[in-house]
């Protein structure tokens, strides 16, 4: 057992003087990620919602990619504040106490895609106050006090596409320029809940149809113009969404007060003195173009000057631009044109071409384009065939019929049900018949040694009965054999019924 023991001494001594650790002690403590005080970190999502914060947390992790700060009592936003956070792209602010933003608040958000402001206390937005948001793509700012918003606002902003403005104190909204704001990218702005009292009618009209079907204007004190009424009535027409899911909300001033608002598209008798030719020119007509599927098609940028840069916006509110779709299936051509070489169901729709130019300020170009199903190759055996064979199935059985004589098993089924036919007890109208001459016998009176057939039958000659002059009426067995009349020979003569009338009953 000794020489067991003494190796295990040497290792032991050995470990102790190289200063080896024990196991737990040799992994490294777990890196801090300076998570705030009573705030939620779960992987790049940082919560600090309703935790009644006047101020922004000191230290923040810079992994975080989703902040949230709503439901506070943030008051102000330090410049910078924002530098350590290079992957931020989601901010949500609303629900707070901010009354003005400034300059450089920002900084360093160049990542940044959502930024929600909503239900503070801005009143206004300045030229600077949203520099740094090249990448944004959605902004809230409804339920705010804002009444001033500067003519540059929003510039830089290229890639926004949702703005929502609604529930402020707006009286004016510049819809030539749109504050600085491209209206490439832009396909819904809220402008609701406002107190937008004059609204351009040509600059509204010369807007792109995409972004006409996502502008809300609803709830604001508008006039009653005219040319508004007729403007807003044709994009409730063409179905924009806009304008038809809020008609009801659609109000404007009838005396220039606001407690006359007349909800004017279900009380429209204001515009009964309008003429329909105040609402003509208004709006540039859209070219109705129509193809089938798998066809070519390609749309021109028609502008009234020379356009130096050509945007296009695809059905799907795709921005297109040179080379093309994202799906490869649209392209942009050198001369500001899109060509669309297999037209597939998901191109129909409006296509917008919006143009810009020394004398051109965002013209645009819309095209309606309707996609239809190739009608199938109708065939031949169903139309040309068929009817010949018809033709000759139909000829076949007039001939038949012209020239085939009658079967004898069908005469012969004939007789049979003659014979088996009876009179009925009650008169019918052929023992009333009456005639006018003599019975046909098929046996003459001269011969009396031929035999009588099967088929004897008792004829009765009743001269100057009914008021008939002398003429003879006949009188029919109930038995007579209907099936074989030809065995009575009947003589036009009343001088042979007056003779014969004398004698009696005749067999035949």
């Amino acid at each position: 057992m000794a020489w067991l023991v003494l190796p295990g001494t040497l290792l032991c001594m050995l470990r102790v003087g190289l200063g080896t650790r024990d196991y737990p002690e040799a992994l490294p403590p777990p890196p801090s990620h300076n998570c705030p005080d009573k705030c939620v970190c779960a992987a790049d999502l940082l919560s600090c919602a309703g935790l009644g914060l006047q101020d922004v947390p000191a230290a923040l992790p810079v992994a975080a990619a989703d902040l949230d700060l709503s439901h506070n009592a943030l008051q102000r936003l330090h410049p910078g504040w924002l530098a350590p956070l290079s992957r931020l792209r989601a901010l949500r602010l609303g629900h707070n106490e901010l009354r003005a933003l400034g300059r450089g608040v920002f900084t360093n958000a160049s990542c940044l895609r959502l930024l929600d402001l909503s239900s503070n206390a801005l009143r206004a937005l300045g030229r600077h106050d949203l520099d740094g948001l090249g990448a944004l793509e959605m902004l809230l700012l409804f339920n705010n006090r804002l009444a001033l918003l500067d003519e540059h606002a929003f510039q830089g902003l290229n890639a926004l596409s949702r703005l929502y403005l609604g529930c402020n104190e707006l009286v004016s909204f510049s819809f030539n320029h749109l504050h600085g704001l491209g209206a490439a990218h832009l396909h819904t702005l809220d402008l609701s809940s406002n107190q937008l009292g004059h609204i351009p009618v040509p600059e509204l009209a010369a807007l792109p149809a995409f972004l006409k079907n996502g502008l809300y204007l609803h709830n604001n004190p508008l006039p009653c113009d005219c040319r508004l009424y007729h403007l807003l009535r044709r994009w409730h027409q063409r179905g924009l969404s806009a304008v038809r899911d809020f008609a009801q909300e659609y109000m404007c001033l009838a005396f220039k007060v606001p407690a006359s608002r007349v909800r004017f598209f279900e009380h429209n008798r204001i515009f009964e003195n309008c003429s329909a030719a105040t609402g003509q020119g208004l709006e540039r007509p859209e070219e109705q173009l129509h193809v089938w599927m798998g066809q070519s098609l390609r749309l021109h940028c028609n502008t009234s000057a020379l356009a130096i840069r050509t945007a296009w916006v695809s059905p799907q509110h795709e921005l297109l631009l040179a080379p093309g779709s994202r799906d490869g299936s649209i392209k942009l051509l050198a001369d500001g044109s899109l060509a669309i070489s297999n037209v597939q169901p998901q191109h129909q729709g409006i296509f917008v071409c919006l143009a810009t130019g020394p004398r051109l300020h965002n013209q645009t170009h819309e095209y309606n384009v309707s996609v239809h199903h190739p009608r199938p190759e109708p065939e031949v055996f169903s139309t040309s065939y068929t009817t010949l064979l018809g033709c000759a199935v139909g000829l076949v059985l007039v001939l038949l019929y012209l020239f085939m004589p009658p079967c004898r098993g069908c005469c012969r089924c004939c007789l049979r049900a003659c014979h088996c036919r009876r009179w009925s007890q009650a008169p019918s109208p052929l023992q009333e018949l009456s005639a006018q001459s003599s019975v046909l016998s098929t046996t003459p009176p001269d011969e009396p040694s031929r035999k009588a057939s099967t088929h004897k039958h008792v004829v009765f000659l009743e001269p100057g009965r009914r008021g008939l002059n002398g003429h003879v009426q006949l009188a029919i067995a109930e038995d007579f054999d209907l099936c074989n009349p030809g065995g009575l020979q009947l003589k036009v003569s009343s001088e042979s019924a007056s003779s014969t009338g004398s004698e009696g009953p005749v067999m035949t």
